[in-house]
């Protein structure tokens, strides 16, 4: 059994889904090394989240932010945690609502995603500097 960790920086990114499969992709060339096991990807942050989803039409990511945004609305009356902008709590329900890891199979040294399947960076925040991700890669090696 094989492990290897690593932690990434991604860059920062306006609010919004975006897929960042080939930036994961690009940060851990061992992955070529797994004949099987699993990925596990996490977010260090409490107001962006992960998930995977739809890879080729653009507009799926832009439904997802107006759904998101009318589901968890800004300035909610009813929000006691304020003090970081109109933005941050919102954010922080996103977070926990679309959650703060995937879990991707691996096969033959690559993530076995569907065909029209992508990992999603999904920035909550107006304003986020660059979110960092821990890359878990844990199977059996080719060697």
């Amino acid at each position: 059994m094989t492990w290897l960790q690593k932690e990434i920086r991604l860059p920062s990114l306006k609010r919004g889904f975006h897929l960042i499969t080939h930036v994961i992709e690009s940060e851990i060339p061992e992955l070529r090394d797994f004949e099987v096991g699993l990925a596990q990807i996490f977010i260090k942050h409490t107001s962006a989240s992960l998930t995977i989803n739809e890879n080729a039409d653009p507009t799926v990511r832009e439904d997802f932010e107006s759904h998101f945004n009318k589901m968890v609305p800004e300035n909610a009356p009813y929000y006691i945690h304020t003090f970081e902008g109109s933005d941050d709590m919102p954010a922080h329900l996103k977070s926990s609502i679309l959650g703060s890891s995937v879990t991707i199979p691996i096969s033959n040294g690559r993530l076995n995603l569907g065909t029209w399947q992508g990992i999603y960076l999904c920035e909550h925040r107006n304003y986020a500097s660059g979110r960092k991700i821990v890359i878990t890669l844990q199977g059996q090696s080719n060697e």
